[in-house]
C-alpha cells in the first residue's frame, strides 16, 4: 500500500484566450485520477454538487504527469471554486496547492472590436487566503468593465465598454446608495463607439443629505431609457480579487470622507465617510 502524501498536491494551470483552462499535476500513484470543483457554498447553505474531469496522462510529461482541460462549455455558475483531486473514481479526494499559474492571456490589450460569447463568462485561478488553489468564476447577461479610473478630487471618471448591450438613447449612469429604499443619484453617460463608454460622478451629488453613518454608493449603468441597469466592474484580466490590490486614494470633501473603491466581487462601488 502507498504512503498516504505528507503534501497536498501542487497543480499547474493555465488560461487560453478562448478561456479554456487547463490543469496538469504530478500523481506518482494514482491510477485514474479525477478533478474535482466543487462551487463554495454561501453563508448557511449546504454543498449541492460539483464538476468533475478525468485526467489523462500528459504525453509531454514524466511517467506519473496527468492533465485535463475545463473547456468554455460548461459554464461554471459565478462564485468561488475550490479544486480537489481524485486517485481513482471514489477515492477520497484532496485539496490542491497552486503551482504555476499561466495567466498572460488575461492580460492581453483587449481588441476594441471584439465581441464575447454572452453571457459574459470569466475564469481566474487563485490562491486562497489558505494557500490552495481555487478558480473565481463570474456569469453575467450584461456587463459594463472598466477600462480607466480617474480622480481629480472632485469626481470619479470612468472609461469602458458593455457587454451584452450597448450604449442608445437615454443611457445614464446611476449611483445608488446600498440599503432598503436607498436614493439614486444620476449622471450623463457618454457613448464611445459601439459599446465604449464614460461618466463622471461629481462628489457633492453623493453629499447632499449626507449624515454621520458611512454610506456605499453602487454604480450601475443603464444603457437606454427603459433598459435594466448594469453593474460596474472589472472583471476582464488577472485578479481574482482586486479590492486589497487596486486601491484609490480617499478625498475629503466638505469634512467627509470619499473613497472609489472595488468590492469583494470586483465591483466598483464609492464609500462615504468610511474614513
Amino acid at each position: 500500500m502507498n504512503p498516504e502524501p505528507t503534501e497536498p498536491p501542487r497543480a499547474d494551470c493555465a488560461v487560453d484566450p478562448a478561456g479554456r483552462l487547463s490543469v496538469r499535476l504530478d500523481l506518482p500513484s494514482a491510477t485514474r485520477p479525477q478533478l474535482f470543483l466543487r462551487q463554495r457554498p454561501g453563508k448557511g447553505a449546504s454543498e449541492e454538487g460539483g464538476h468533475l474531469l478525468d485526467l489523462e496522462p500528459d504525453g509531454d510529461g514524466a511517467p506519473g504527469t496527468w492533465r485535463t482541460v475545463l473547456d468554455v462549455e460548461p459554464v461554471l455558475a459565478e462564485g468561488r471554486w475550490d479544486t480537489y483531486v481524485m486517485d481513482a473514481p471514489g477515492a477520497p479526494r484532496r485539496r490542491l496547492l497552486p503551482g504555476r499559474r499561466d495567466l498572460r492571456a488575461l492580460t492581453a490589450a483587449p481588441d476594441p472590436a471584439a465581441d464575447r460569447p454572452a453571457p459574459l463568462a470569466v475564469r481566474i485561478p487563485y490562491a486562497t487566503k489558505d494557500g490552495y488553489l481555487a478558480v473565481r468564476t463570474w456569469l453575467r447577461a450584461t456587463h459594463a468593465e472598466v477600462d480607466t479610473v480617474r480622480l481629480d478630487g472632485r469626481a470619479l471618471t470612468v472609461r469602458g465598454r458593455l457587454f451584452g448591450a450597448s450604449p442608445g438613447k437615454g443611457a445614464t449612469v446611476l449611483l445608488v446608495r446600498r440599503g432598503k429604499g436607498g436614493p439614486v443619484r444620476e449622471s450623463a453617460l457618454t457613448p464611445e463607439g459601439r459599446r465604449g463608454f464614460s461618466f463622471t460622478a461629481d462628489y457633492a451629488g453623493l453629499l447632499a443629505g449626507h449624515g454621520t453613518a458611512r454610506e456605499i454608493w453602487d454604480i450601475f449603468i443603464r444603457p437606454t431609457a427603459d433598459a435594466p441597469r448594469i453593474r460596474v466592474g472589472r472583471l476582464l484580466d488577472d485578479l481574482a480579487d482586486r479590492k486589497e490590490v487596486f486601491v484609490y486614494p480617499a478625498v475629503t470633501r466638505d469634512g467627509v470622507s470619499v473613497r472609489p473603491y472595488y468590492t469583494v466581487d470586483n465591483d466598483l462601488a464609492v464609500d462615504v465617510g468610511g474614513g
